[in-house]
This record gives structure tokens, C-alpha cells and sequence, in this order.
């Protein structure tokens, strides 16, 4: 169990470091595609990120896949909220920066928040899982920024935003859990729809 939370710990690092960038660059477009590099190398490496791994639910929910998902997941979340402390620290304008998206963030309403993290989570699981079938970086660089400039909502990297602004509180907790279920029911949508597809004629 400790070499799985480790390895989503390595995941929220890369996490951290994609969501610096993007609050440190002025050009949101820019910082979209920069914000690519912690996608690409926790594909690369193997590391264990929660909105990369919940889509494949549906095909293996073992006791085991659950474990190694769930174990990745406290590593993200303890990983991206402490390095967020620490980056508002060494550099409090990215803190500032963290407040302003994380105030607009709590001013939406559940149902809002939860589509928003349905379509992060579909467009997560088919970055992946492009890499994982096509042997293609392709997916990584295109479903990235379509993600943040659609303005969707991504669990982990909210955890380190809401972590460098400091808006920790109840209302944080209850808005970050709504938009995890929302990831989670975005990544496993195109995975049940091709189990129930398979069993369908090729020409329907």
C-alpha cells in the first residue's frame, strides 16, 4: 500500500508543477498546453493519478484495482494540497492567483460543478487511454488543454489550487468530493458505453 500511495504522490507532484505553471503564465491559452507536461509524464512513468485510472473501473473492479485506485488517490490529494501550501509560500503571487480561480470555483452551483467534472473526467480517460491503445502522445496534448479552456473541472489539480489559496474549509471539501464523483462518472462513461456496445451488430 505504501509504494501505491507513493506512486500518486509522484502523480500530485507532477500535478503541482502543471498547475504552477498555468497560474504563473499570463496567457491562459499558453499555460493550457504547458499545464500538458504533468499528464505526459505521469504516462511516461507509470505514476498513479485518480482521473487517469477511475475509467478503467468498468473493465477490472477488482478488490485489488480498487485498492491500488484508491491508495492513489490519498497521494494525490495529500501531495497537491501540501505542495500547494508550499508553492503560495515561495511564491505568493501564484497563491493570489490560486485565490481568484478558487473563489470563482465555489461560486458555482453543485450541478454545475459536476457536469463540468463529468466532461473533465471523459476527456481524462481518452487522453489515457489513447496513449495506452495508440501508442500516441496525441490524446495528452489536445484533451489537456481542452480541458482547462472549456473551463471543465479536474479533482486533482483543484486540490492544489484550492491548496495554494488556502480556502480550506467545509465549502472546499464539499465542492473538491462533488467534483471527484464527477470525474469518476466522466472517466467511466466511454468505458460502460463500449461494454454495451459490444454486444451490438457492427453494421446498427
Amino acid at each position: 500500500m505504501l509504494k501505491l500511495t507513493i506512486d500518486g504522490i509522484k502523480a500530485g507532484i507532477m500535478i503541482a508543477i502543471g498547475g504552477s505553471v498555468f497560474l504563473a503564465c499570463e496567457n491562459r491559452y499558453i499555460g493550457a498546453i504547458l499545464f500538458s507536461v504533468a499528464l505526459l509524464c505521469i504516462c511516461l512513468k507509470g505514476y498513479s493519478l485518480f482521473t487517469g485510472k477511475v475509467g478503467y473501473l468498468p473493465e477490472n473492479h477488482s478488490k485489488e484495482a480498487v485498492k491500488i485506485l484508491l491508495c492513489g488517490l490519498l497521494g494525490n490529494i495529500v501531495s497537491t494540497i501540501l505542495l500547494g501550501f508550499a508553492v503560495s509560500f515561495a511564491n505568493p503571487a501564484l497563491g493570489e492567483a490560486a485565490k481568484v480561480i478558487c473563489e470563482a470555483k465555489l461560486s458555482q452551483e453543485a450541478l454545475q460543478t459536476f457536469i463540468r467534472a463529468f466532461f473533465c473526467g471523459v476527456l481524462m480517460y481518452m487522453a489515457v487511454s489513447t496513449y495506452r491503445e495508440k501508442n500516441t502522445l496525441a490524446g495528452i496534448f489536445f484533451c489537456v488543454p481542452v480541458f482547462i479552456l472549456s473551463g471543465f473541472e479536474h479533482s486533482i489539480a483543484n486540490m492544489f489550487y484550492f491548496g495554494a489559496s488556502g480556502i480550506i474549509n467545509p465549502d472546499s471539501v464539499i465542492y473538491l468530493a462533488i467534483v471527484v464523483a464527477g470525474n469518476s462518472v466522466g472517466g467511466m462513461a466511454m468505458p460502460i458505453l463500449n461494454i454495451l456496445g459490444k454486444g451490438e451488430p457492427k453494421n446498427a
